[in-house]
């Protein structure tokens, strides 16, 4: 066990845990809807520090990222546990590992420096924090991430957005980027589908931007739920709102966990959002989980020459010289391009 951060004690051994915009309030014996923080006589401990449930060395593509130091590699870990209830998780397996099993925490011991230690061994140019929801095992990245950045390696978040403002102040000095998986523009979805909100994952992608870490967004497009194009135009317009330069994945979904009663998404649908998200004056709109449909190549936002060719999270081919279009010599956005 190790104590958390971010909380506050209440009377008769209760606390408030301020990780994530759930904002907990946990009764002694208790853990919070994430399965993971519970409170011992009105103190509050992690019970995944140091535990990891996955490790991987992946294509920075597979986060997805393609703006941080494209076709390098990230060294991914994981821990059980989730702040979400999403029906559709594709790795529901260990992030609702506890939830299912009479909250048992299954895991390797694996110390932070052991993990940078083994990123830099295996050649790998950043972190990710990645496979559950990385703010319910803040304190284990926010070591790691530590260690990491002294280390000379980027640091990355794959995340549902639902870390508190206070939280990621904390970590934002150590953090480079973030893919932030928008799941829909409507409240009912979020509150549905997720057991969430959907206004919180709005302010934390803004507040991300205003940190100065790199943003990229992700829509999982899941069809008779969130694929309508109003709210497909709503996500563009709201990224927009915030920066013309963040990346936007629209994703294909494949049925899976609890929600197996839609079908896959044709390549139709990828092509209809990314002309979307193109329409508003999004810079890069990217089609993930059908390789080969041409979507995954990035483009001058300037002049429109193919600047990275792209198949599935492989590159054949990148034309960048020192980050800058060959044609006109417009910057590519992004970190280490």
């Amino acid at each position: 066990m190790h104590e958390a951060m971010f909380y506050t004690q209440l009377s008769n051994n209760r606390v408030q845990c301020y990780l994530c915009q759930h904002f907990c309030k946990i009764s002694d014996g208790q853990r919070g809807i994430c399965r993971v923080r519970e409170n011992r006589a009105g103190t509050l401990y992690s019970l995944v520090y140091g535990q990891s449930i996955a490790t991987s060395v992946d294509p920075i593509e597979k986060k997805p990222l393609f703006h941080l130091q494209p076709g390098s590699t990230s060294y991914s870990i994981a821990t059980v546990g989730c702040n979400f209830k999403c029906r559709h998780c594709q790795n529901w397996e260990i992030a609702q590992y506890p939830r299912m099993h009479e909250g048992i925490i299954p895991g390797k011991e694996l110390s932070p420096d052991t993990i940078v230690s083994q990123a830099k061994q295996a050649g790998c140019a950043s972190i990710a924090y990645t496979y559950t929801e990385p703010t319910i095992f803040f304190e284990y990245a926010y070591e790691t991430a530590k260690l990491a950045n002294q280390a000379g390696l980027k640091n990355v978040f794959v995340s549902n957005g639902y870390t508190s403002a206070e939280a990621l102040k904390a970590i934002s000095p150590y953090l480079d980027a973030v893919n932030v998986d928008l799941k829909s523009f409507s409240e009912d979805f979020y509150h549905k589908i997720c057991g969430a909100k959907l206004q919180p994952v709005l302010d934390t992608i803004r507040l991300y931007r205003e940190l100065g870490i790199w943003v990229e967004v992700t829509t999982l497009i899941i069809p008779g739920y969130n694929d309508n194009e109003e709210e497909l135009k709503g996500i563009a317009d709201f990224i927009l709102s915030v920066g013309a330069e963040i990346p936007w994945h629209v994703s294909a979904f494949y049925p899976t966990y609890e929600l197996k009663d839609a079908p896959r998404t044709p390549a139709k649908t990828l092509g209809r959002a990314r002309q979307i998200g193109i329409d508003a004056g999004l810079r890069y709109v990217y089609e993930g989980n059908i390789p080969g449909e041409g979507g995954e190549n990035t483009y001058c936002h300037a002049c429109g020459e193919l600047l990275i060719e792209r198949f599935g999270f492989s590159i054949r081919n990148n034309r960048l010289e020192q980050g800058r279009c060959r044609a006109c010599s417009a910057k590519l956005d992004g970190v280490g391009m």
